[in-house]
């Protein structure tokens, strides 16, 4: 017991000597973890989200496209600009804008009459960049809005909207195709609308200030009341994911360290002088595990430190489990290192190969961006990658206060790859680079 524990108190000495190694082991993690963590919201889920570009062509210089264009520009998510056809297809094209909004020639007279009969209705052509296929859909959503709202208030109040129930009230008395019941309603519906235009009309002549109700034209007739649901008290901290998967990034790459210097060493003949001592394959494997293990835990401990008196980052839900996912994870990384270190040939050929596969790790198991932007294959396929485990017991433990029993399965899953690893790493250790 005492050769293992010195081993150990070695590693961890060179580790904390080597000022540089230490200083990027916590400060790069930091300082990543704090900017992904400000994208994903900040410390209130809310990013400063910036407005998504849009020009707009009106090829058609009618009240309800100038109506059309002062909604687009009212809404905060849009940046709204006039521009002409060619110039928005080149700006949509070197992404200087997301989408590009053209109002054709008659497009007020016909969308007001499709408001009200069954005339063929215009079309707004949209030209978008393909890469903000996200945007795109916000936009035509904000665009409908605009478009009902613009095109109900001339209708109800404008001058074209007047003349066009007019126009639509003769088109449905003298159309023998509509059936009389029909024409009947559609002419008492028409004939509403036309009083209340001249009651309109007269209140404007004489000077009435009083606000009417569909002077704006129709709108949304709800409004939604959003509430951030977690298992916690306090509200979603983007910081608590971004520390995460910066951690354990890091502690990947350390644990690959771990791995190329022990095959660093057994090319250099250490390995052999070793087996002179009384040190079998497990003490000396066992020592590295521990060694970078309890190196791993601290780099946690340290992040979640900062980002708790920085960040305001709270272990919102059992904070057993929580260390029980740190401990599970440093334990995997650790083993993971080993194996690099059995399964490889030389620490040039394995630290390209090693790096990839951590990288892999990494992307795959949610700690750059949350798995729930993957495709829904993808999301199943992660499963099999031990960092999916890692961050959903870290994210279930901090910012989503979850309960203990949360963090059992993750724990129990990390600990699986940490035997598999270690049972691998056993099994093709070799002293020497020859075998």
């Amino acid at each position: 017991m005492i050769p293992f524990l010195a081993l150990v108190r070695k590693d961890v000495k060179l580790f904390f000597n080597d000022r540089k190694a230490v200083i990027v082991s916590l400060v790069v993690p930091i300082v990543l973890a704090s900017f992904f963590g400000y994208l994903f919201g900040g410390q209130r889920g809310n990013a400063e989200m910036s407005k998504v570009p849009v020009l707009v062509i009106d090829q058609d210089g009618s009240d309800i496209s100038r109506g059309l264009i002062t909604q687009l520009g009212s809404d905060k998510n849009l940046d709204v600009k006039a521009s002409t056809l060619d110039a928005a297809r080149e700006a949509v094209r070197k992404g200087k804008a997301t989408a590009a909004v053209v109002i054709p020639k008659d497009f007020g007279s016909d969308a007001g009459r499709a408001f009200f009969t069954r005339s063929a209705k215009p079309q707004l052509s949209v030209l978008y960049d393909p890469s903000h296929n996200v945007e795109l859909g916000m936009v035509k959503g904000i665009l409908s809005g605009a478009v009902m709202q613009a095109v109900s208030k001339e209708m109800f109040t404008g001058d074209s909207g007047r003349a066009m129930v007019n126009e639509s009230l003769a088109q449905v008395e003298n159309n023998p195709q509509i059936p009389a019941e029909d024409r009947k309603v559609l002419g008492n519906l028409l004939g509403s609308v036309k009083e209340f235009n001249e009651r309109q009309n007269e209140q404007d002549r004489v000077g009435a200030s009083r606000q009417r109700e569909l002077s704006g034209g129709l709108t949304m007739p709800f409004e939604t009341r959003d509430q951030a649901i977690t298992s916690g008290q306090d509200e979603y901290n983007g910081y608590a994911h971004s520390f995460g998967g910066m951690g354990i990034q890091f502690i990947l790459f350390m644990g690959l360290d771990v791995g190329i210097t022990l095959l660093m060493l057994r090319q250099s003949g250490l390995w052999q002088r070793l087996r002179a001592a009384p040190l079998s394959r497990s003490v000396l494997l066992g020592s590295r595990a521990v060694s970078a293990s309890l190196i791993a835990g601290f780099i946690l401990l340290v992040l979640f430190c900062f980002a708790r008196v920085v960040f305001g980052v709270h272990i919102q839900g059992s904070f057993a489990g929580f260390v029980g996912v740190c401990a599970a994870f440093s334990l995997m990384t650790a083993a993971f290192g080993l194996m690099v270190a059995a399964l490889g040939e030389t620490p040039e050929a394995t630290r390209g190969y090693s790096i990839m596969a951590t990288l892999f790790m990494v992307m795959l198991g949610g700690a750059w961006v949350p798995t729930f932007v993957f495709p829904a294959w993808l999301q199943k396929l992660t499963v099999i990658i031990p960092t999916r485990w890692a961050m959903d017991g870290l994210d279930g433990m901090t910012w989503r206060g979850l309960g203990f029993s949360s963090a059992l399965l993750p724990i129990a899953v990390l600990l699986l790859f940490t035997l598999m690893f270690g049972v691998v790493a056993v099994m093709r250790f070799r002293w020497s680079a020859e075998g």
